[in-house]
Order: C-alpha cells, then structure tokens, then sequence
C-alpha cells in the first residue's frame, strides 16, 4: 500500500501526518509506503517547521529527516491513496487527478476517517498552540483510516466517496 499525504507547503501538517501515520502502521506490522508532499512548491527541500518537528520529538517522533516537496502528476499514479489535509489541497489535488485520469483515490484525511471533529486539519503556521491540536488529530484519527483502508482492500469501492474520488482498480 502506498499512502501519500498532503498539505499547503509540506512543511506542518503532512509532515506530521506522515510521520504519526507511518508509526501506526509499522505497530500494526503492515509494510506500507507512506510520503507527504505539498499542493505548493514554496518550502521544496526545507525541513518541516520546527514546531511540527518539535510536538512530533514530544510524542517519540522524529520527522526532521524529511524535506518539503511538491506533489507531482505521477504521485496520482504511484499512490493509492492521497490523503489532503484540507478542503483548499482536495480542490487541487481533485483537479491535477481528474486532469491527469489518476489511479489514486483523492479524499480529506479526517473526513475518511469519520473524524467528528470536522473534516479539516487545521493550518498550524500562524498558530504555535496549533501544532498539538493538529497531532492529537491526526494521531487519533490514524488509526481510523487504516482501519478503512483495510476494509476497502478486502471489499474495494467501485463509487465515488463524499469528498474523494475512487477510480475502479
């Protein structure tokens, strides 16, 4: 399975969402590839924001050896899911996917995980408090989305999602 995440700059909340995510996956055995990337190529090459690199060091997580990067064309077609971080990056990532006729499934990171806390992950930047509101999303809401992606892989949709596109496989 591979799982790519996603945000504005690639610099707070994928980053996050990578690291945290990839820790549950690998406590749940499973050999997944997981990346994060951004809609924009602003910070292409910088490491994540030290507050995102600071919360993730808090909770037993080491993210300061990723580099910032933008999404591609060809991640909508190496990846089987994309997850974005937030209404704005789905409206981007769901054009560059229609645009392109991709492989991956498109959908709001929360949103996929029944996340009742609303379906947006906050933009953390302007925000110092904002990093540990973020990481308790994205670390409870993981768990979630694995759960489902494993569902899917047993039972795989052949519809559309609200908010996500599914492309038959």
């Amino acid at each position: 399975m591979k799982v790519l995440m996603v945000c504005l700059g690639n610099i707070c909340r994928s980053p996050l969402a990578e690291g945290i995510f990839r820790r549950v996956a690998e406590q749940r055995g499973l050999d997944w590839e997981i990346d994060s990337a951004g809609t924009s190529g602003w910070h292409a090459g910088e490491l994540p924001d030290r507050r995102s690199i600071q919360i993730a060091r808090h909770h037993g997580l080491d993210i300061a050896g990723q580099r910032s990067r933008q999404v591609t064309p060809q991640d909508l077609f190496e990846f089987d899911y994309v997850f974005a971080m937030d209404a704005s990056n789905l409206r981007n990532l769901t054009e560059l996917a229609v645009a392109q006729d991709s492989r991956a499934r498109v959908v709001r990171f929360l949103e996929f995980a029944a996340y009742k806390g609303g379906h947006d992950v906050p933009d953390p930047y302007y925000n110092d408090q904002g990093f540990r509101e973020v990481f308790d999303m994205l670390e409870s809401a993981s768990p979630a989305v694995i759960d489902r992606i494993l569902l899917e892989q047993r039972q795989p949709l052949s519809v559309p999602t609200p908010g996500g596109i599914a492309f038959d496989r």
